[in-house]
């Protein structure tokens, strides 16, 4: 445990000392779902179905991003990290405490309502998510920190160095409430993303938060958002697709909607057939240029693997090559999906 621990501490501080640097004012990646953009409003609540326009030059030149969803819900972004915030009579039930952005998380709320945050709860247990729970707290001493036993659970095991949560919800009711809000859990049953992740049902609002799992307006982030593995994750897909909701907050990329949901399993049916056709093609072997000087066998499946990705990535470009990371994230995506593959067979 002494080890995780420190090395999540570590991490944490490189992470919270690297600022992200940008090109500004680029063209946008064209939209995977056909989108209609409309300017971002505070005040004019988006239809479902419309996305934020110019996202990505607003993360690189803006100090956040905030946009009115419904009558009382508001998404909120910044450096890419995105969550969603619930104004109610009396606070403010706030999704997560994303690293780097209490200050901004501070000023978006302020923006729309003079109430303090009453609650903070922890999607899941990766740093990056919950991180500055600390520096909210300072501010708002009094609220409630509220998280899954699984997440309690994941903290406890790895050492967490975040703030305990105040409340535990329990696998035996997966819900609780915030003033005259319902908040509903429902757990994966697939951990291909963590081993505490769920998706969190604002009842009566129509607006989901599920992070990480779907990146809505691109294609699926490298190595599936940190996934551990490719099985499951399309199994996730399918559960999020499942659920009635009109908002889909995703925690990175825009506002989602049913497209998003539709696009990601069209993409992942063509991954796992691109996929399918370098396997058939690829041969055991590929991308090494000297077998003969190896003392190690681990070359020859790491190489093919990446040899894999390369031949997959190759036969998805011409559909899906002009979208938002294509070039970055697919041949790790296809790594994984070959492995899933050739393992499973």
């Amino acid at each position: 445990m002494f080890r995780i621990k420190t090395l999540t501490s570590a991490l944490a501080l490189g992470f919270a000392l690297a600022t992200p640097s940008f090109a500004q004012g680029v063209q946008e990646a064209p939209s995977t779902v056909g989108a209609t953009y409309v300017p971002e409003s505070a005040t004019k609540a988006l239809a479902p179905g419309e996305k934020i326009e110019n996202l990505f030059n607003k993360n690189v030149s803006q100090d956040y991003i905030l946009q009115k969803l419904t009558d009382r819900v508001y998404f909120y972004q910044h450096q890419f990290y995105g969550t969603i915030f619930y104004v109610g009579d009396e606070g403010v039930f706030m999704i997560d405490a994303l690293e780097g952005s209490a200050d901004t998380l501070k000023a978006a709320v302020a923006e729309v309502t003079d109430l303090p945050i009453t609650a903070i709860l922890y999607s899941h247990d990766h740093a990056d998510h919950i991180a500055d729970a600390a520096k909210l707290l300072e501010s708002f001493p009094d609220a409630r920190v509220i998280a899954t036993e699984a997440t309690v659970h994941v903290m406890d095991e790895t050492g967490s160095n975040l703030p305990r949560p105040t409340e535990v919800i329990s696998p035996d009711v997966n819900s609780f409430a915030f003033e005259d809000l319902t908040v509903r859990v429902v757990p994966f049953a697939e951990t291909a993303h963590a081993h505490d992740h769920a998706i969190y049902v604002l009842e009566g609002t129509g607006v989901v938060h599920v992070p990480d799992v779907i990146n809505p307006d691109q294609p699926p982030f490298w190595s599936f958002a940190g996934a551990e593995g490719y099985m499951g994750y399309s199994d996730m897909i399918d559960h999020i697709g499942d659920l009635e909701w009109d908002y889909l907050s995703g925690g990175h990329g825009n506002v989602g909607s049913r497209a998003d949901v539709e696009f990601y399993q069209t993409f992942l049916d063509d991954l796992e057939a691109a996929v399918g056709e370098a396997l058939g093609n690829v041969p055991w072997g590929a991308g090494l240029e000297h077998p003969e000087e190896l003392n190690a066998h681990t070359a020859y499946l790491s190489n093919w693997i990446a040899e894999i990705g390369k031949y997959a990535t190759n036969v998805l470009r011409p559909k899906y090559g002009e979208y938002y990371g294509f070039e970055y994230a697919t041949p790790k995506n296809a790594e994984l999906v070959g492995m899933y593959m050739f393992s499973y067979r």
